[in-house]
């Protein structure tokens, strides 16, 4: 048997991927489970794509480039995932889908997108942004109107140790910053 996670590391990249670590606490701290519908923009390699449709009941991802939809497409095959959505499209101009429970913005000046954002997001439901400096989301944080709670915005960082024997230490391999994630919720 060869479980998603085996085949999810192979998957194919093209743009830097959202790491586990990051998709993980996204999941969880979303509440993203088997009856949700997602909503992804900025879909690179899919990498956070496909994990989320592993779960999720609906997973639609927005690209503008097509070099990266090919690879999506690519790893939406491979990985066998009937319920993701791979559509060529700008998130700043429009979004069709409407009543969705969770969107993830991975875009430069992703405060473009707020307005339609609002109009695709269920009420209560959970818009993440992922930035790479936190002067981003600090801008983004600053646009963001009534119509949604700002939760908090965290930096994630992963600190393996080496047990072996009598040694026990931090790995100095560690893999420590990867981006800056920014939740709100629609009043």
């Amino acid at each position: 048997m060869t479980y998603f996670i085996d085949r999810y590391k192979k998957i194919k990249r093209g743009a830097q991927i959202m790491i586990p670590k990051d998709i993980g606490y996204i999941i969880t701290a979303t509440g993203i489970n088997k009856d949700s519908t997602v909503l992804d923009a900025g879909s690179g390699s899919g990498a956070l794509a496909c994990y989320l449709a592993s779960i999720a009941k609906k997973v639609i991802t927005y690209e503008i480039r097509e070099d990266f939809i090919k690879i999506v497409k690519e790893n939406k095959k491979k990985l066998g995932l009937k319920n993701l959505t791979v559509k060529k499209g700008d998130v700043f101009d429009k979004i069709k889908e409407k009543n969705i429970d969770v969107i993830i913005l991975d875009l430069k000046d992703s405060y473009k997108a707020i307005d339609n954002v609002k109009k695709a997001l269920k009420k209560r439901g959970f818009l993440v942004v992922y930035n790479p400096q936190i002067t981003q989301s600090q801008a983004f944080v600053n646009k963001v109107d009534e119509d949604f709670k700002y939760i908090k915005t965290i930096e994630l960082i992963e600190r393996p140790w080496k047990i072996q024997g009598k040694v026990v230490r931090p790995d100095f391999k560690g893999l420590g910053f990867t981006g800056f994630l920014s939740f709100f919720r629609k009043k």
